[in-house]
């Protein structure tokens, strides 16, 4: 069931009539109609998955009982094992099985074995929705009792809840049980301000995913369907996707926690205004937030952080970055924009501790802060850029003929027409970015005189009924 369906704005409203009767009595029965609510939306797409939902957590649950019940560290250790091994096995299965076989099939035919016999049905296992995403969570919440910074979960309900919650269930953000579990176990009081922020972040996303991002996806679609490239096609497919991706998974973070407003729940910003980074390390800690933190707690820290010299706290950024870009998908394309993300990661980090005083002291003074920042702004979102790019394009010889046009450089005379197409949206994210920006204030649109917030919704409006585009285009990360 996606977000921007007509059948999923006839299921909100029943959900929100059903779990405004439901909280009158008692946050168990809400616990209970969201959880009944969530499967219907998961299993709208295939019923089935339902199945491996359960399963993952019910190990989960059970598993993090066992933890907290034990007396013995080793103990522990084998029920976060048995968690974090289940987990994993359900998301290498699915998701990287097809990618595995593909690869080895390649191997075996290039030294001339052929495929080996290798049966057809290994090529062709479904990538349940959602998976990615529903995994990391749980798997955040078992490693968190281990590290007893929550307690175990003793209501199934509740647990359940968490796991399943269909505004962020698949494509997130990524929730802390620290953070959304308490949310679940009190009584939940929808007030007039959660329903009008609620309302403006519903309104911005649905014109971000059907105005910007799917005109945007449209284009550069086109582009990338083309035999051949040219510095122009290639310029303006990159901007293209960069803006694309950023509307499309921004605009759903931002219908699901508008969503979640109206149903009592505060979910975690995912992107705070990526764009304005001005550094790879601000960068990560603006686009989508909640993958970046969760890659850091687990994983970067578990190998050491910066514990252990430069040189391991090098390794430790190319690993969790490589295999960041890995959990985007199953394919050479994220593994490789993993290790340029990794590898921007590391020259900032080199770049901090020693050439960066030495330019700093030599324009202390010579210029003002704000224009050095706007120079690392406009560096970094070029970085950005071609990063998006590389996560865009697929398969070898796409990636070299790109590169190849990017390095000929030859700009016929309409590139200015042509980039001046993709303005209507890139400007409209960017103007209401901007000033959101600027004040501080993610909601400033939404706490304007009533008659100024009445204009920016029709405003909004208008630009859904004219500009958008109504096929009900699939969100990019439903596919991670």
């Amino acid at each position: 069931m996606l977000f921007n369906s007509f059948t999923f704005l006839i299921f909100l409203v029943v959900v929100l009539l059903v779990v405004a009767w439901a909280r009158r009595r008692g946050h168990g029965v809400e616990n209970c109609v969201l959880v009944a609510a969530s499967c219907l939306f998961y299993g709208w797409w295939d019923w089935r998955f339902l199945g491996l939902l359960f399963f993952t957590s019910g190990v989960d649950f059970l598993a993090a009982r066992q933890i907290e019940d034990s007396q013995t560290q080793r103990r522990k250790r084998l029920f976060l094992a048995c968690s974090i091994g289940t987990n994993l096995a359900v998301l290498g299965f699915f998701k990287y099985c097809n990618f595995f076989a593909a690869n080895l099939a390649h191997v075996l035919s290039f030294v001339g074995l052929g495929s080996a016999g290798m049966p057809d049905r290994v090529l062709n296992i479904i990538l349940p929705v959602g998976v990615s995403f529903y995994t990391f969570q749980a798997m955040s919440y078992t490693i968190d009792v281990y590290r007893g910074r929550i307690a175990a979960c003793r209501q199934v309900r509740e647990f359940l809840t968490y796991i399943t919650f269909f505004p962020q269930l698949v494509a997130g953000p990524i929730e802390r049980a620290g953070e959304l579990l308490p949310q679940y176990r009190r009584e939940r009081r929808v007030t007039a301000v959660d329903v009008a922020e609620g309302f403006y972040l519903v309104l911005w996303g649905y014109a971000k995913k059907t105005v910007a991002a799917d005109n945007l996806g449209l284009k550069v679609d086109h582009i990338l369907s083309q035999g051949t490239l040219t510095t122009a096609d290639v310029l303006v497919a990159a901007l293209g996707f960069t803006f694309q991706v950023y509307a499309d998974f921004s605009g759903y973070t931002d219908i699901a926690r508008g969503v979640a407003r109206w149903l009592g729940i505060r979910l975690s910003v995912n992107f705070d205004h990526p764009f304005f980074a001005a550094s790879p390390r601000e960068f990560w800690q603006r686009w989508h937030i909640s993958l970046s933190t969760w890659l850091r707690e687990y994983l970067y820290i578990s190998l050491g952080g910066n514990r252990l010299g430069e040189a391991r706290t090098y390794g430790n950024l190319m690993i969790t970055m490589l295999l960041g870009g890995l959990w985007h998908g199953a394919a050479w394309n994220y593994v490789l924009w993993g290790g340029y993300q990794g590898g921007l990661l590391v020259a900032h980090r080199w770049y901090s501790r020693g050439p960066r005083g030495v330019i700093k002291g030599a324009l202390e003074g010579r210029a003002p802060r704000w224009m050095l920042r706007g120079i690392c702004m406009a560096v970094m979102f070029c970085f950005t850029t071609y990063g998006l790019l590389v996560f865009r394009l697929h398969g070898y010889a796409q990636l070299i003929a790109a590169n190849a046009a990017l390095w000929h450089w030859a700009l016929p005379p309409d590139i200015v027409g042509r980039l001046a197409k993709l303005l209507p949206y890139i400007g409209l994210v960017t103007a209401v970015d901007t000033v959101t920006y600027r004040t501080g204030d993610a909601f400033f649109f939404a706490r304007r005189a009533p008659w100024a917030a009445a204009l920016f919704y029709l405003f909004l409006l208008y630009t859904i009924i004219i500009l958008g585009v109504t096929g009900g285009e699939q969100f990019i990360y439903f596919k991670f």
